[in-house]
């Protein structure tokens, strides 16, 4: 996160040892990347984890270049806001199978909340925003997205999660 005054070597050395634990655990990784994408995408493709770039901001063609090496793309409020078009360029250029949706609680809440308080009760809100954009119904989002969870989590689906 190259937002904050953290020096830039330190948090290098430690993002590569949480990768490394990661890969040694056979572990999945919540990446957050602020700022910073050159150096988080060179360490991303240097060990290749599986896991979650949480509320990407980076290119469509970044995007695509991740979603490839196998990890998710987080998208949240943002992809709802008005002036959001390089979020909603990536979300449109990933497969939906690339995708997971997420909060950033407390902040960044979908339109119409933004400038309140964030919570998972308004992810019906980016689904509904991302089906628009992928032209699909919000079920069919909601259900993709939250299997891609499962999916990289190792959860089982009940027939009741449906």
């Amino acid at each position: 996160d190259y937002h904050w005054p953290v020096p830039k070597p330190a948090q290098l050395a430690m993002f590569e040892a949480h990768l490394q634990l990661a890969q040694r655990h056979k572990m999945p990784v919540l990446i957050h990347d602020r700022e910073a994408h050159a150096d988080t995408y060179a360490l991303l493709e240097k060990y290749r984890p599986r896991g979650i770039i949480h509320c990407y901001s980076g290119s469509a063609q970044d995007a695509v270049r991740m979603a490839e090496q196998g990890l998710l793309l987080g998208f949240g409020g943002v992809l709802t806001f008005p002036n959001a078009r390089k979020t909603v360029e990536a979300a449109a250029a990933v497969p939906l199978s690339s995708i997971v949706l997420e909060t950033d609680c407390p902040y960044l809440a979908p339109v119409p909340f933004r400038g309140k308080e964030n919570h998972s009760g308004l992810i019906l809100y980016i689904a509904q925003t991302l089906a628009q954009i992928r032209g699909l119904s919000t079920e069919e989002v909601l259900a993709a997205t939250a299997q891609n969870a499962r999916r990289l989590f190792g959860l089982a689906c009940s027939s009741t999660d449906e």
